[in-house]
């Protein structure tokens, strides 16, 4: 009969253990996505700029090597990332899956022209450099227009500073709740203990010899939590790559690394912290607050 409720007890222990760290683990996830996108902001910002496409469309009479060299002179350019030359060809077969292959059906000759795709450097994206380039652009004679989504150019640059900020607050808040909500975890399974706690004070125990299982256990738990978060991190890190392979060239890994390390060192430090607050406070209660 004492074995079984051994059993009973120890399988308990065992289960609030893993819901401690499942649910610590969780928390601490949502802290590494955030990090990993913040410390990465710059990157994905110049990685949605750069990819901002800008047309110089050409005249009909431009021949094609005429074009070529124009597209050599357009990627000399400082602004400029790199360029892509677009054929007539090229440009009906797109427009073929946009529009549906009878689009040209209602045109006696082929009304695609030759165009130079541009891809802009993110430190010259914006409204008066992007002015600036266009009006360059326009210069030559091979260049019938200059085309490109101008709304596009000022949501970019009127949001991303104010994302940046969203962001790092939205980090601030969140770390916060997690500190309250792991705090809350470990005090519980602290506080369970409280009568061994009182009966190793009976006995004579400093509270330095009380409090040191209790904070090493902490430690471990919080470690355990931040390498459980780490696998789901890397799990999620694994799928973008696999689904999104250009989008995930932007992030750094060595930046991701050091969030990496960090969400585990910040569960030990979190879990540490809470149970020293709880640990001091329950070997100051008397008897009669045990119970309450």
């Amino acid at each position: 009969m004492a074995r079984k409720e051994k059993n009973i007890i120890a399988k308990r222990l065992i289960h609030s253990y893993l819901s401690s760290i499942i649910s610590i683990s969780l928390v601490l996830l949502l802290i590494g996505i955030f990090g990993v996108i913040a410390i990465n902001a710059q990157q994905v910002s110049k990685y949605f700029k750069e990819n901002v496409k800008v047309t110089a469309i050409l005249k009909e009479n431009v021949a094609e090597r005429k074009a070529r060299d124009l597209e050599k002179k357009l990627a000399a350019m400082p602004a400029i990332k790199a360029t892509t030359y677009v054929s007539k060809e090229q440009g009906t077969r797109e427009l073929k899956k946009m529009l549906g292959e009878d689009f040209m059906e209602a045109f006696d000759i082929n009304p695609v022209p030759v165009s130079i795709e541009l891809n802009i450097n993110a430190a010259y994206f914006s409204a008066d450099s992007l002015n600036s380039l266009e009006k360059k652009i326009l210069r030559f004679k091979e260049v019938e227009e200059v085309s490109y989504q101008h709304s596009i150019v000022e949501v970019l640059n009127r949001n991303i500073e104010k994302v940046g900020i969203i962001f790092l607050v939205f980090i601030g808040l969140l770390t916060f709740i997690s500190f309250v909500l792991i705090n809350n975890t470990v005090r519980l399974n602290v506080y369970s203990k409280r009568f061994s706690i009182y009966t190793m004070r009976l006995v004579g125990a400093t509270r330095g010899f009380i409090r040191a299982p209790f904070l090493w256990k902490a430690v471990l738990q919080g470690m355990l939590s931040g390498l459980l978060a780490v696998l789901y991190l890397l799990g999620i890190l694994h799928l973008i790559r696999e689904e999104f392979s250009e989008f995930f060239t932007v992030f750094d890994m060595q930046l991701i690394a050091y969030v990496l390390a960090g969400v585990v060192a910040l569960g030990a430090l979190i879990c540490w912290i809470s149970t020293l607050f709880v640990i001091n406070k329950l070997v100051s209660l008397n008897n009669d607050d045990l119970y309450y």
